[in-house]
């Protein structure tokens, strides 16, 4: 916890303008509840408040039986000024830290200090029936430090896996609630992305009374993009009406993973999306640009995943799969794979496995429409056999005709559909 304006790192009109917009929205308001909202110590609120008093802008209403028990509010001066100072940012909240601060944050806990065993694939991926071979280069790939692309086709169970890695992360990263650029506010924390744990005083020694309050102690991130992502995504979003900036994505997900989920489906083109990321794949930093037109240079420390329906000598060049280290193919289950998997779904919802009707399954139903054995197959049959049996109010039971149904509906077949088709009067999707 800073004890002067100088040791925040930030500039005191910063500290001022915050505290003077707080004042403007609440009014009267103590010197603790000030503390609290912008996570500054009583020690900085003073040294600026102590300004404030002298200059007119702020005058002191009460005062307790202790230091701390202080009471302030705006001066008519002061209102003015908070005024302008809103109408050029609207940002009222913790008190942001540096750049510079954040980046030997970042430096402290880089991903690249990741070290994976065994053991920890087999722990993390219990619960999944993933293929020894698979596991064992994801493994590798992971203490590489280098991006993941993980390809095969849709339904295998790439983005399932992808969301998995979090559990290799180890250890709390502190992310702040904002930083400061050229006197300029970026959000960072996001409740979406970032999950604080609450961590007791007493574990490790932590005394929360020495504890800089502008940063909390999370999981490492784990950011999921899709087909929504674009390249203005990728860049510092200024809201002029509130005149403060949004990280964007992969700035959130520094010292985490970052999932490009469904590459190819983005409304920008693979080639231009991995243009952008040659330099911060390389270097380990990026380069983001203040509306101002003030460039700096942002840390870039994250597992960068990418999961594809597409072969990956079709998504970029030569020269840009070199960086990527590790393309794995996710594909269709082996038979036991797939009885494992429907195991584990038909325990999870509470249907008897039944292995008469799964061999019916696969003899007949995949072997026959050349269906291959998919990861996610066995949870949304299983599903709607479960969906069938509420609307009957009957039993959730795996049988041969149970599937059949589900069969039907799940991939758009009936029996006269083969009929149809003879004739040339199969569903066409309507022209636009």
């Amino acid at each position: 916890m800073p004890k002067s304006v100088q040791s925040t790192g930030i500039d005191r009109l910063l500290i001022l303008e915050l505290i003077a917009k707080c004042m403007f929205i609440s009014g009267k308001i103590n010197l603790s509840s000030l503390s609290s909202r912008l996570k500054l110590s009583i020690n900085v609120l003073n040294e600026v408040l102590g300004f404030m008093v002298a200059e007119k802008m702020a005058e002191v209403v009460r005062r307790g039986a202790s230091d701390v028990d202080v009471e302030y509010q705006l001066s008519t001066a002061g209102k003015q000024r908070a005024a302008e100072f809103m109408t050029s940012c609207r940002y009222v909240g913790p008190a942001p830290v540096t750049l510079e601060a954040y980046r030997r944050m970042v430096e402290k806990h880089s991903v690249r200090g990741t070290h994976v065993v065994q053991q920890d694939m087999a722990s993390a991926f219990s619960d999944l029936n993933l293929n020894s071979t698979i596991r064992d280069q994801i493994g590798a790939a992971m203490n590489s430090g280098r991006p993941l692309f993980l390809y095969g086709p849709p339904g295998s169970g790439k983005t399932y896996i992808a969301e998995k890695l979090g559990r290799l992360m180890q250890g709390l990263v502190p992310v702040p609630y904002a930083i400061t650029v050229e006197n300029e506010i970026i959000q960072v924390f996001d409740p979406l992305v970032h999950h604080p744990v609450n961590i007791e005083p007493s574990h490790d020694s932590i005394d929360r009374q020495a504890y800089d309050g502008r940063w909390l102690l999370c999981e490492r991130p784990v950011v999921l993009t899709g087909g929504e992502l674009t390249l203005e995504m990728l860049e510092l979003r200024y809201d002029y009406h509130t005149g403060f900036y949004q990280a964007p994505p992969h700035f959130k997900a520094n010292n985490g993973i970052f999932i490009v989920d469904d590459l190819g489906r983005q409304q920008v083109k693979p080639k231009d999306l991995m243009n952008r990321w040659i330099v911060p794949l390389d270097r380990g930093c990026d380069y983001l640009t203040l509306h101002t037109g003030y460039k700096f240079v942002a840390p870039f420390d994250l597992s960068v995943i990418f999961s594809t329906n597409i072969h990956p000598a079709e998504l970029a060049d030569e020269a840009f799969m070199r960086r990527l280290g590790y393309k794995i193919h996710i594909g269709p289950l082996s038979e036991e794979e797939y009885r494992n998997v429907f195991r584990q779904h038909s325990y999870a919802l509470g249907i008897n496995y039944d292995e008469a009707a799964f061999r019916y399954l696969v003899d007949d139903l995949h072997a026959k429409n050349s269906r291959p054995l998919l990861a996610c197959y066995p949870r949304d049959l299983l599903n709607q056999i479960t969906d069938y049996a509420r609307f009957y109010s009957e039993p959730r039971v795996m049988c041969p005709q149970a599937l059949k149904r589900v069969w039907h509906t799940y991939f758009a077949q009936n029996d006269n559909l083969a009929k149809l088709k003879d004739k040339g009067m199969e569903w066409q999707p309507a022209e636009n």
